[in-house]
C-alpha cells in the first residue's frame, strides 16, 4: 500500500503524485501539523476545511476515504504507514523553505522507519532552476522569465485515480472544525472551496471574462478577474488543468483582440511562477529584502498610521475601499492590492513586512511566494527592473482605474451617493466641503506630495546618494 500525503493539491484529478505509476492501492491522508498551523490564519483554515469535505465526499463515493489526523506530520505519517502497513509515502514538492525543511523532516522520519518517500514536482509547470539565465542563474526579472516560459512545453493534465486503485481505511477520522483546530470563525465571507468549485468557476471565466482581461484586469469595479488565487493556492484545480483550459480558450478565440486578452491572462500564470522560483532560490525573502541597498532603508514606526490603513480608515478613497474588501471578502482586487501596498510603503513609509503580515492574516489566498513577490514590488525591495521612484499616487490611481467610483462606494458606505468627482478630489476639499459631503469619512490622514518627496529622499538615503 501507498499513503498519499495530500497538503496543497486538495483535488482527485490532475495530481501527479496521487497517480504515481505503481500498482499498490493508494490511501489518501491529510495531516493537521501544529507547525503549520502556527503560521494559518482563519480565512485560510476555512477554506481548507471546506476543500477536504468536498475532497473526502469524493473518496467516499468510490468506496474509499480521506484520512485526517492531527500531529506533527513526520511522526504522523510514519505512524500511519505502520497502522496499514504501507511501504511507501507520496506527495507534491513544496518551495518554501519552511515547506522544504518539513519534507526533509518527513523524508528522514520514514527512512527510519523503513518506508519509502516519492517526491513529485505537480504545482508549477517548470521546477526551479529549469528556466535560468545563459549562466544558469535563476532570473531575477519577469519578463526574461516570461519569454522562455511562454514557449516551453507545458504537460498536460491528468486523470484522477480509478476507484480499483483507492483503498478503504475502514476507519471514520472526522474532519475537525475551526474551533477544534483554535481558530475563530473569519470576519470575511469565505469563498467555497473544493476541486468542484475550483472547476465552475475556471470554466465560468474562460467562456467570457477571460476575453476581455486585457482591458478589464483593472477595473475593480468590473470583477473580470479569475478568481482562481485560493484554488491554485490550495491545490483545488491543478496547473495543468488550468493552462490546458486557457490554451482552449485562445483557440476558440473569436478574434485577434480576445487572443491577446487569453495570452495576458496566461502571462498572469508566468508570473505566479516567477515569483516560486524567487522563493526557492531565496527562501529569506519572507522576511528580509531580495534587493540589497548600501544602507539600511529608514521605515518608521506608526502604530497609529497602521492601524488606519489596516481599517481602511486612511482618508484615500481607494486605499480605503481595498482594505475594506480584504476584511469583507478575504481577497483584494490585485490592481487595488498594487495601490495599498504602494500606500503603506511609500506614502506611510511603514515597512513592507507589516502589510506583507496584514495580508498573510486576511487573504483567503495567500501565498508566501505570490504575496511576497508583491510586496517587494510595491516596496522597491524586491525583483523589478524598475527603480525605488515607482510610487503610486493613490487619487490618480482611484481615478484611472475606478473613475465612477463604483468600486468605492461598494466598499465604503460613507461615500455611497456621493458623486464621483468629489470623491477623486477628496483630498483637495476643504474641512467645510468634506463636513458637507461625507461627514462620517476621514480627511486624508497624510498629504500624498510631501510624503512622495520623503520617499524619495529615503530611498535615495538608503541608496547612498544623499548629499
Amino acid at each position: 500500500m501507498r499513503l498519499h500525503w495530500h497538503r496543497t493539491d486538495l483535488r482527485p484529478s490532475d495530481n501527479l503524485a496521487l497517480v504515481t505509476p505503481d500498482d499498490d492501492p493508494v490511501l489518501p491522508v491529510y495531516v493537521f501539523d501544529p507547525r503549520v498551523l502556527e503560521h494559518a490564519a482563519p480565512p485560510r483554515v476555512a477554506f481548507v476545511l471546506d476543500s477536504l469535505d468536498a475532497l473526502r465526499n469524493w473518496y467516499r463515493q468510490r468506496e474509499s476515504d480521506l484520512v485526517v489526523v492531527r500531529g506533527h506530520a513526520p511522526d504522523e505519517l510514519a505512524r500511519l504507514a505502520d497502522d496499514y502497513d504501507a511501504d511507501s509515502v507520496s506527495w507534491a514538492q513544496a518551495y518554501s523553505g519552511l515547506g522544504r525543511r518539513r519534507d526533509d523532516r518527513v523524508r528522514e522520519r520514514l527512512a527510519d522507519a523503513g518506508v519509502d518517500a516519492h517526491v513529485v514536482h505537480d504545482h508549477l509547470h517548470h521546477e526551479p532552476g529549469s528556466i535560468t539565465t545563459n549562466k544558469g542563474e535563476p532570473y531575477s526579472v519577469y519578463s526574461y522569465f516570461w519569454k522562455k516560459w511562454k514557449d516551453r512545453e507545458k504537460r498536460a493534465s491528468v486523470q484522477a485515480p480509478g476507484a480499483d486503485r483507492l483503498a478503504a481505511p475502514g476507519d471514520d477520522t472526522p474532519i475537525p472544525t475551526l474551533d477544534d483546530l483554535g481558530f475563530d470563525e473569519p470576519e470575511a465571507d469565505i469563498p467555497p472551496g473544493g476541486y468542484t468549485a475550483a472547476r465552475h468557476r475556471l470554466n465560468d471565466f474562460c467562456a467570457e471574462d477571460i476575453y476581455r482581461y486585457d482591458d478589464a484586469r483593472d477595473d475593480p469595479a468590473a470583477d473580470a478577474t479569475a478568481r482562481l488565487s485560493a484554488h491554485l493556492t490550495y491545490g483545488t484545480v491543478g496547473v495543468r488543468t488550468l493552462h490546458d483550459r486557457v490554451v482552449r480558450a485562445r483557440e476558440e478565440a473569436p478574434d485577434d483582440a480576445a487572443r491577446e486578452s487569453v495570452e495576458t491572462f496566461r502571462s498572469e500564470l508566468a508570473w505566479r511562477e516567477f515569483y516560486h522560483h524567487v522563493l526557492y532560490f531565496n527562501p529569506e525573502v519572507v522576511t528580509e529584502n531580495y534587493r540589497d541597498y548600501e544602507n539600511p532603508i529608514e521605515w518608521r514606526e506608526d502604530s497609529d498610521a497602521l492601524q488606519a490603513w489596516q481599517d481602511g480608515e486612511t482618508g484615500y478613497p481607494i486605499v480605503d475601499a481595498g482594505m475594506r474588501q480584504l476584511r469583507r471578502d478575504a481577497w483584494m482586487h490585485n490592481r487595488v492590492r498594487m495601490i495599498v501596498a504602494s500606500f503603506l510603503t511609500k506614502d506611510l513609509l511603514l515597512d513592507w513586512r507589516e502589510g506583507y503580515d496584514w495580508f498573510r492574516r486576511k487573504l483567503v489566498d495567500h501565498n508566501p511566494a505570490n504575496n511576497n513577490g508583491g510586496w517587494q514590488w510595491a516596496a522597491s525591495t524586491g525583483t523589478d527592473a524598475q527603480p525605488y521612484f515607482r510610487i503610486f499616487n493613490p487619487m490618480t490611481q482611484g481615478e484611472r482605474h475606478d473613475p465612477d467610483a463604483e468600486y468605492i462606494r461598494e466598499y465604503v458606505p460613507e461615500l455611497r451617493g456621493v458623486d464621483a468627482d468629489l470623491i477623486h478630489d477628496w483630498h483637495e476639499l476643504s474641512p467645510t466641503q468634506r463636513r458637507r459631503t461625507a461627514p462620517e469619512y476621514p480627511a486624508p490622514i497624510v498629504d500624498h506630495s510631501e510624503r512622495r518627496e520623503q520617499a524619495l529622499a529615503m530611498f535615495e538615503r538608503a541608496r547612498g546618494e544623499a548629499d
